[in-house]
């Protein structure tokens, strides 16, 4: 019976083998890099338009580009761009502060049956906590006030 098994098992483990997809770790590790470059390079774009444009200063063009890097992430989630974008992507769309962005509002949109209060904005607060939903509402409101005041 033993023979029985271990044939079993050699011929299973040869089975398996066969129909296993193969690694294709070199070509999603290339699209992660190339993906994230461009997105660090649109990040990079909008870095430097509030700095020489706007004429902000290196603070103020850094919190420009997160609120704007954070905003194109939701909104392409939202459109249903960012998944076709992280389908190619891989990891290269999740690491940049856009991943971060998509992450919340993804969860959120499967509720927007349950309306924008009970199924979008409660979902909001189960999944990235009050902490986050407030603090990045409050840091857009207050950026964009100070930007015009200024």
């Amino acid at each position: 019976m033993d023979i029985k098994k271990s044939i079993n098992k050699k011929q299973y483990q040869k089975y398996v083998k066969e129909k296993m997809p193969k690694s294709k770790l070199l070509k999603e590790c290339a699209l992660a890099y190339f993906f994230g470059g461009i997105i660090c390079m649109i990040g990079q774009g909008v870095y430097d338009l509030g700095n020489y444009f706007f004429n902000f200063s290196k603070d103020e063009a850094s919190s420009f580009t997160a609120i704007v890097m954070i905003f194109l992430g939701s909104f392409l989630t939202g459109l249903g761009v960012y998944d076709i974008i992280g389908k190619h992507a891989g990891a290269g769309s999740i690491v940049p502060i856009t991943g971060f962005a998509n992450s919340i509002v993804s969860s959120a949109m499967d509720f927007k049956r349950e309306g924008l209060v009970m199924g979008i904005g409660a979902k909001l607060f189960s999944v990235a906590g009050p902490v986050l939903v407030y603090g990045i509402t409050s840091a857009v409101i207050v950026g964009v006030i100070y930007f015009f005041a200024k």
